[in-house]
């Protein structure tokens, strides 16, 4: 379709192919998105929760992490579920990420994270200033239903203090004071004042109008089933009739990027984790900032007028069927904490899911695919593509233009697990 050689070519149209979109065109490149949904639809970056997290500098493979997750298997409406089947992918992945599950590995990744989401979110407030796409900079609040947890969280939250991160500690009065605006039941809350939050979907309509108004191509509804190579390089890829060449390419396609990447040599270690979403229209609180209930894996965002429920991690291949019983978990842990909700406000609302693109060490993918010089990934963010957003993208075009990266980035290597 496109024979440019000077054309880069973004398999994605999420929140990391489109930031990816967005920066290389400011840099002067020209670009082709192409996506598997049709022009407005769905994928895994509309639904989410839509927070900015500074305060997420812990790694999903961390200590502990393992014995709560064989607990949580027996439970169908736990925070957390790996469908077991016989696949060498998943077997290699949860090897993986049982040997990352150490102190050292969060020591080691926690700095990395933090610099990060800061870059990112610095990266958010200059893309809001252009374009209001629903951004409140008030924080997020980890909210504890019990004392046990509140300890845990003001431990994370003497961790994040020592790497630069702001955290306070409150107890339930204090949590009532900072956000009046909805009734909870608590032992307390760490509240982590950087942290932000958004509507997703505004956000990505804001970098599509982005993208198209600086001469991006946008493609929609095209499965890129194959890859063709010349000389050692990416040459084109193929899909649905169609044929995109260029000169570099950035496989950006979240949990569908480790079946194109194995044509290129690379077996990625990845897997895709569903999330859930409910959001209410018309909720019978509606609080100032976003939270995650601790307990219960819960994250709750408000969103203009409407409020955002989202949850579980669902590790069962790319299958976006949404199983009642996910869902259920969710909406049973509300009450517990804002005791003016019920069950029955959810009556209705439809659930959303969408797959995450998971690492098994919890440290996302971007850098050069090895031994392919003009092909970079750009995948494995799991809860925080969108947080992440605009610095993947931002530093996805560094490495198509050859910038020195802010920070060093070797960390997230694609070839690590090779």
């Amino acid at each position: 379709m496109n024979q440019d050689k000077d054309r880069v070519v973004i398999l994605g149209g999420g929140v990391i192919g489109l930031c990816t979109a967005y920066y290389a065109l400011k840099r002067g490149l020209r670009v082709t998105v192409v996506q598997r949904e049709e022009e407005g639809g769905d994928n895994c970056s509309m639904g989410n929760a839509g927070m900015i997290v500074p305060s997420h500098f812990i790694p999903l493979a961390a200590p502990g992490m393992i014995p709560k997750g064989l607990r949580w298997m027996f439970n169908r409406e736990s925070p957390f579920y790996v469908r077991p089947r016989l696949d060498s992918a998943l077997i290699r992945w949860a090897w993986l990420f049982h040997r990352s599950s150490t102190d050292r590995h969060v020591a080691a990744s926690r700095e990395l994270l933090r610099d990060l989401n800061l870059e990112s979110r610095r990266l958010f407030v200059e893309l809001g200033g252009d374009d209001d796409f629903g951004m409140e900079q008030r924080g997020m609040l980890m909210l504890c239903k019990s004392a046990k947890g509140l300890e845990e969280e003001a431990a994370v939250a003497e961790a994040a203090r020592e790497i630069g991160i702001d955290a306070e500690v409150l107890d339930a009065a204090g949590v009532a004071r900072l956000d009046p605006s909805v009734t909870m039941d608590l032992a307390g809350a760490v509240h982590f004042p950087q942290d932000c939050h958004l509507d997703p979907a505004r956000f990505m309509r804001s970098m599509r109008r982005r993208v198209a108004d600086l001469g991006g191509e946008l493609v929609s509804g095209i499965e890129i089933e194959s890859v063709e190579m010349s000389q050692g390089k990416v040459a084109a890829l193929a899909g649905g009739g169609h044929r995109f060449s260029g000169g570099q390419f950035v496989f950006a396609g979240g949990s569908w990027t480790p079946g194109l990447l194995r044509q290129l040599g690379l077996k990625l270690p990845l897997q895709a984790g569903k999330g859930y979403s409910l959001t209410l229209s018309g909720p019978p609180e509606l609080p100032r900032c976003c939270s995650i209930f601790v307990e219960a894996k819960v994250a709750v965002t408000p969103m203009g007028g409407r409020l955002r429920f989202a949850g579980t991690m669902e590790v069962g291949g790319l299958d976006l069927s949404v199983d009642p019983a996910r869902v259920r978990g969710i909406v049973k842990s509300v009450n517990s904490y804002f005791p003016k909700f019920n069950e029955s406000d959810f009556e209705g609302v439809q659930p959303w899911a969408g797959l995450r693109p998971v690492s098994p060490d919890g440290i996302p993918y971007l850098g050069k695919v090895p031994g392919v010089e003009n092909a970079i990934a750009a995948t494995g963010h799991a809860m925080m593509g969108l947080s992440l957003g605009p610095v993947t993208g931002s530093l996805a075009t560094g490495l198509l233009t050859g910038d020195v990266p802010f920070r060093s980035i070797e960390a997230m290597a694609p070839g690590r697990f090779s």
